[in-house]
C-alpha cells in the first residue's frame, strides 16, 4: 500500500492524464500508471496491477484492480504466489456515489439495491474470500477527506442501529494518515466475515481528485 499510495498524487496531477471522472476510466487510468511505475522503481519491479481480474474464489466476480507477481513466486504465511494468483485484491469507489434511482449514496459500504457495496463486498466473501487483506480506493470528488470519513462513520452508526446482519461499530474506519499538501489519506478497517471466513483488513487509500 506504501507504494500504490506514493503514485496516487502524481497520477491524479500528471498533465499527459485525460480528466475523467468515471469510476471505470479513472482505475484504467491508475492501472496503467502503477505498471509503469513499478516497472521503473527499485524494489517494486516484482508486481504487476491488472483490472477486471476474476475473483479467485468465484470466477464470476471481477475484482476492480488485482496487485500480482511479475515473473516472480512469492511466499506469504505458507501460500505461494505467482503471476496467475492475486496477491491483494481492490476495489474502487467514488466519493460520492453517482446519483440514480438504482444507488446507494453508501455504497462505499453496502447497497440495499444489491451486492455492489465495496465494504460489504469483502464481509460476505464475494470478493477476496481467500485473503486476509484487501484494499480500497476512493476517488474523492467532491467535499474533503475529512467530510467522507465523518460521513461513512455516520453511515455505519445508521447500519449498525438498523440491525444489518453482521455489521457493528468495530467496522468503522480509523484514520492511519493524512497529507493534507498532497491530498492524500490512509485509513484502515478490520472486519468479521461470515462463520466459515478468518477477518479481512481493509487498507484505504483515499484521493481528492
Amino acid at each position: 500500500m506504501t507504494f500504490i499510495g506514493g503514485v496516487l498524487p502524481d497520477w491524479r496531477d500528471d498533465p499527459f492524464r485525460e480528466a475523467a471522472t468515471g469510476e471505470t476510466k479513472l482505475t484504467a487510468q491508475l492501472c496503467a500508471r502503477l505498471n509503469s511505475a513499478s516497472r521503473h522503481a527499485p524494489g517494486w519491479d516484482f508486481l504487476q496491477f491488472r483490472r477486471e481480474e476474476p475473483d479467485e474464489a468465484d470466477g464470476r466476480r471481477a475484482i476492480d484492480l488485482a496487485v500480482a507477481p511479475s515473473g516472480e513466486v512469492i511466499w506469504i504465511k505458507g501460500r505461494e504466489y505467482t503471476e496467475y494468483r492475486t496477491l491483494l485484491p481492490i476495489e474502487c469507489k467514488r466519493l460520492p456515489t453517482p446519483s440514480a434511482s438504482d444507488r446507494d449514496e453508501r455504497e462505499y459500504l453496502i447497497s440495499r439495491f444489491s451486492s455492489t457495496g465495496g465494504v460489504q463486498r469483502f464481509k460476505a466473501g464475494h470478493h477476496g474470500a481467500r485473503h486476509e487483506q484487501a484494499a480500497m480506493i476512493g476517488y474523492v470528488q467532491t467535499h474533503d477527506i475529512g467530510h467522507w470519513q465523518a460521513e461513512i462513520a455516520s453511515w455505519i452508526d445508521g447500519i449498525v442501529k438498523d440491525a444489518t446482519e453482521n455489521w457493528s461499530a468495530a467496522d468503522k474506519l480509523a484514520m492511519i494518515a493524512h497529507d493534507g499538501k498532497r491530498r492524500t489519506a490512509a485509513l484502515r478497517s478490520r472486519h468479521n466475515r461470515r462463520a466459515n471466513l478468518k477477518p479481512i483488513q481493509i487498507d484505504h487509500l483515499w484521493i481528492e481528485m
